[in-house]
This record gives structure tokens, sequence and C-alpha cells, in this order.
């Protein structure tokens, strides 16, 4: 291979990357956008306190927590913490499609550059390495973005009352000042608190999450007999929503165990759980199975508008990217 060949390659392959990485940041905004609302209902949902004997609960369910939410800190409360996965969420996005792309073009070299030849073992490892590579940015992004949405009041105040929102001790004044503060008093270690959890959940579930999206997409291109920017966008858009409902369907319990761990206190003697089979093992006694499924129903609506935007706004993104 002459100089000029490699050359050539090497920067058709950055080039490649480039794109991936800019048709990546969209989706990922496109998905704060969309889902940040649905999100910080979910959350607070999971890492409400467990109400003792006599007690209400700090919310009901969904509609309440959505109710309470507008009523007592109005409608940009949803947004809390937008600003650390807005910068995060553009990040982590475009280095899964970063990762997956290129794992793709690995295999399909392998595979004789034919379409549709991946395996779904080699869709599912795909998947599977833009997760682990996703959780180095969405291990620190989620952990603070989850302490500033549950971020309401303390646990002995109920919500009641503007009264008594007004009288909440809020730790954090925003994303920067969490950031500082743990990592000043707790170092990197705070800041990636809950990690390993985050590790599996990102490869398990972004594992068949892809899976799910790519077999789809890949069978659509084989049955039509099209290239890939040829298949409809609503297409992008249903194997997204399935890919999201298929992902969380079965990493919603996972995720909870994290949401719990990232808004637990750091030291021993302000920590509820020792570790995540401690934390699911609490969990069930307390709750019962139920307790795994807090925020299910916020979830599972997040699920299928976000993956079908975050999808199709990649997709729309390398097509206008493609003709640059």
């Amino acid at each position: 291979m002459s100089l000029t060949t490699t050359n050539t390659k090497t920067q058709n392959g950055f080039v490649r990357a480039v794109k991936d990485c800019a048709s990546g940041t969209v989706g990922g905004i496109v998905q704060v956008f969309v889902g940040q609302p649905f999100d910080t209902v979910k959350v607070r949902l999971q890492t409400q306190p467990i109400p003792k004997a006599g007690e209400q609960p700090r919310f009901s369910g969904m509609l309440d927590c959505v109710q309470k939410t507008i009523k007592y800190e109005g409608f940009t409360a949803f947004y809390k913490g937008t600003t650390t996965p807005l910068v995060g969420a553009g990040a982590c996005v475009s280095i899964q499609f970063l990762v997956l792309e290129f794992m793709k073009r690995f295999f399909n070299e392998r595979n004789g550059g034919k379409i549709g030849s991946f395996t779904n073992s080699q869709l599912y490892l795909s998947g599977a390495a833009a997760g682990i590579a996703n959780s180095v940015i969405s291990g620190p992004v989620e952990h603070i973005r989850t302490r500033l949405q549950v971020q309401i009041t303390s646990p002995q105040v109920q919500i009641t009352s503007p009264q008594a929102l007004n009288a909440a001790n809020k730790t954090y004044s925003g994303p920067l000042d969490c950031i500082k503060k743990i990592y000043s008093y707790y170092g990197i270690k705070g800041i990636y608190k809950g990690q390993c959890i985050t590790m599996f959940r990102e490869f398990q579930g972004y594992g068949q999450y892809f899976f799910i999206y790519e077999f789809l997409m890949q069978r659509s291109m084989v049955k039509e007999n099209k290239a890939r920017h040829e298949i409809q966008s609503w297409k992008s858009c249903l194997f997204g929503a399935i890919a999201g409902y298929g992902m969380w369907a079965l990493m919603f319990p996972v995720d909870l165990i994290k949401s719990k761990l990232q808004t637990d206190g750091f030291t021993p003697d302000t920590r509820q759980y020792k570790s995540s089979l401690d934390c699911a093992r609490k969990t069930y006694a307390k709750e019962g199975i139920k307790g795994f499924y807090q925020g299910f129903s916020a979830c599972i609506l997040r699920a299928g508008p976000v993956n079908a935007a975050t999808f199709v706004a990649f997709e729309l993104a390398m097509r206008l990217f493609d003709k640059l």
C-alpha cells in the first residue's frame, strides 16, 4: 500500500469519525430537550424516601409528582440539572455513535462489506462497546444531574405548601457548585459514585438497545434493497422507539439501583447502602418487587419519543453531513 493510499484512508477515517461525533451530538441534544422532564419525574419517584408507618409518600405516583412539581416549583423545575446533561449528553451520545459506527465498520470489513451481513452477536457487541465507552462520561454526568433533580427538600419535610418548599435545605446551587463540593470533599471517587452499576447498565443496556435498532434497520435495508440513507425517517423513529422500550423494560431495575446509590450519602455514617447488592436486598425487603419499578411509568412514557427523536436526529444529521 502506498503512502498516498494510507494517508487517504486515514483522512477518510478521521472525517468519518468527525461526522459520527457531530451526528451523535445532534442526537444527544435532541434527547435532552425531549427527555429531561420525563427523566426528572422518573428520578424523583425512584429516589423518594420510603415512608414510615402511617406516613404518606412524598409522591403518590407519576401524576402527583408532576402536579406538585408544577405547583410548588414551576415548569422550569422539570429541567433542573439540564446544563450538565446538555453538555454531557452531547459528549455521551457522540461517543456512543462514534464507537458504534467504528465497531460496525470493523465487523463489516471482516464480513466482506455485504449489506445486512452483521451477526446478532456483532450487533450486540458493537452496542455494548458503545455503552462501556459512554459510561466514562455518563457516570459522572448522571450522578450530578440526579443529585440536582432530587434536590427538592430535606427528607423530613413534606411538600405540602410553597412555604415548606422555601424551607428546603438545598445543598447545591447548580451543577458547577455540585461538582466543586463533591470533588473538594470526596475527590474523583466521589464524582464517579455508582460507576460500577452504571457500567453494567451501559454494557448490557446499550448492547440490547443498539442491537434492536440495528437489527431492525439492517433487516429493512436487506428487505427493501436500499442503502441506509434511503430508509424512511418514520422507520428510524419507529425502530428507535422500539429499541428504547426494549432497553428500559429490562434495565429499569438496574437504573433504579443506580439512582439510589448516586443519591446516597458519601460516608459510612450517612450511607444507606453498602453496595449495589445491598441496595437491591434492602429495596426488596422494604418494598418487594414493586420497589424496583418506582418511576417506571414515567420511564416508559419517555422511552418512545426520546429514543425515536434521538435516532431520527442522528440519521438526518448523518445524511446532511455526508452531503458536505
